[in-house]
């Protein structure tokens, strides 16, 4: 099995091109991080370039201090699609895979609207450069008041908008607090998943620890056929380096190559 090393979380004391580097000499796969916007596109690009890395994905914006997003707040579309429009373009110039459209703190018929809206947008944009589009369900102990908090929510909005670029970004952290059922939930939504992440709950670190068995956990997503790298989101409580015993041993799960997981 492959893994993508979280730059938003793991290496984050480093700028963000020391990252990259310290997670290919680590032995990860692919990265993926949460805001490279203080980073200027080129120096991010050489440096996956040297590292023989591909970064996964990014985050659209934050928004203001204390927000998580803004793609399903009624009023601020033009924020949000400015914030879309960015994250595209930072996408293309570094050839990542996709991003992340983050909804924001709402609720209700209005911001369900406004974030479908927005999903359309940010499609129309990613389409051409054949970039992904994710959304994220977040628990509601990490992330109170998030728009988005359950895989079936973030399933029934992407099967509504029937959206090829639309994919649901299934982090088995959010999952198992949310709702649990980690397998099957996942086999279920196979079809629309884009990326898989992981860490240990409930402290979110390395993620060997913790209530879920991920030797377990993954070798039912790699019987599943995915075989695309799965992201390591975790907390590091010591220098990452010395958070990573747990990545032979995973790497080693064996993968069913799936065209349906890989679609």
């Amino acid at each position: 099995m492959q893994f993508s090393a979280n730059l938003g979380f793991l290496w984050n004391d480093l700028p963000l091109p020391d990252a990259i580097r310290a997670a290919a000499q680590a032995g990860f796969d692919a990265v993926e991080c949460h805001w490279p916007y203080d980073t200027p596109a080129g120096q991010t690009s050489l440096a996956l370039e040297e590292a023989g890395l591909a970064m996964l994905g990014l985050n659209t914006s934050r928004g203001k201090t204390g927000e998580n997003g803004l793609s399903a707040l009624p009023g601020r579309v033009a924020e949000a699609r400015a914030a879309i429009d960015r994250a595209v373009e930072y996408a293309v110039a570094i050839r990542a895979q996709s991003v992340h459209v983050m909804a924001g703190v709402a609720s209700g018929p209005e911001a369900h609207d406004t974030f479908c809206c927005n999903l359309q947008y940010a499609c129309a944009r990613a389409a051409p450069h054949g970039l992904t589009i994710l959304i994220e369900p977040l628990n509601i102990r990490d992330a109170p008041g998030y728009f988005l908090r359950t895989a079936q929510q973030a399933a029934d909005i992407i099967q509504n908008l029937g959206l090829s670029e639309l994919r649901l970004m299934f982090d088995c952290y959010h999952q198992q607090i949310t709702g649990g059922d980690i397998c099957c939930t996942f086999e279920r939504l196979l079809p629309i998943i884009g990326h898989v992440q992981i860490a240990s709950v409930p402290a979110r670190s390395r993620p060997d620890e913790g209530e879920l068995d991920y030797s377990y956990v993954l070798a039912r997503i790699g019987a599943l056929g995915w075989s695309r790298p799965v992201g390591a989101e975790y907390r590091a409580r010591s220098l990452t380096e010395h958070t990573l015993g747990w990545l032979p041993t995973y790497r080693a799960i064996p993968v069913r190559p799936s065209p349906q997981a890989n679609a």
